[in-house]
């Protein structure tokens, strides 16, 4: 009868601190933008079944005329 599901604290790829973000064992995210507050990077997550993968995007390039 116990319908609770366990919550996890998300951690950041980048320092290893907990994010202000939450994830349940049934969560899915993808291209979830990852924001931790302690240094200050936001990190592009896909997430499913408790394992986190970081998305790695190309930077943007400027267009020659």
């Amino acid at each position: 009868m116990d319908n609770m599901k366990k919550e996890y604290w998300v951690r950041c790829p980048v320092c290893g601190n907990k994010t202000r973000t939450r994830i349940r064992d049934d969560t899915e995210l993808k291209h979830f933008p990852l924001y931790c507050p302690k240094c200050k990077h936001e990190t592009i997550i896909n997430e499913k079944e408790l394992n986190i993968e970081i998305v790695i995007e190309p930077d943007a390039q400027t267009q020659s005329r």
